[in-house]
């Protein structure tokens, strides 16, 4: 999960880290709402064993607040969540397709749409409001984008669009 919109810039570093959401729609795949469900499942349960294993003025130790945290957000997340399921839709590229490109090399490379709490760039899971899926989005296989770059931008070839189950 990414960890895009957290806090890290507590004065004291005792303090636990909050999430915040980014303020825009909470679109969600199958797999995504899936995944901030069993998230939120497992913070759960964690706060029940820390709140089982600390004596009463132990309550509120670091670790168990973070699970709080953590848990308020995820919690928040599904019920905010947006299930976009564009499985079977048309040859274009929208939320939850995989798109193969093809740099000027030669190199491929998968990019798949996603909600925020789902990306990964490093895997190449884009967040639906990112500006490379933001060039990507409405766009199908044979269509050229140009990726701005500082002095030298990047150009790559859609070579497919699916929708993958999941």
């Amino acid at each position: 999960m990414s960890r895009a919109f957290v806090k890290e810039d507590s004065e004291n570093p005792e303090e636990p880290l909050k999430r915040l959401a980014s303020g825009r729609p909470n679109y969600v795949t199958p797999a995504g709402l899936a995944d901030l469900k069993l998230r939120a499942a497992e913070l759960s349960a964690l706060r029940s064993s820390l709140l089982a294993g600390k004596k009463a003025e132990e309550f509120r130790s670091l670790e168990l607040q973070q699970a709080e945290i953590d848990l308020a957000y995820y919690e928040t997340q599904v019920k905010r969540a947006i299930l976009v399921d564009n499985r079977g839709a048309a040859a274009d590229i929208r939320f939850g397709a995989l798109v193969r490109v093809k740099e000027p090399g030669g190199a491929e490379r998968a990019y798949s749409i996603v909600g925020e709490d789902e990306a990964d760039p490093g895997s190449g899971k884009l967040n639906w409001a990112s500006p490379l899926a933001a060039l990507l989005i409405g766009r199908k296989a044979g269509d050229k984008v140009v990726v701005e770059r500082r002095g030298d931008d990047l150009n790559l070839e859609i070579i497919s669009v699916e929708y993958p189950g999941v």
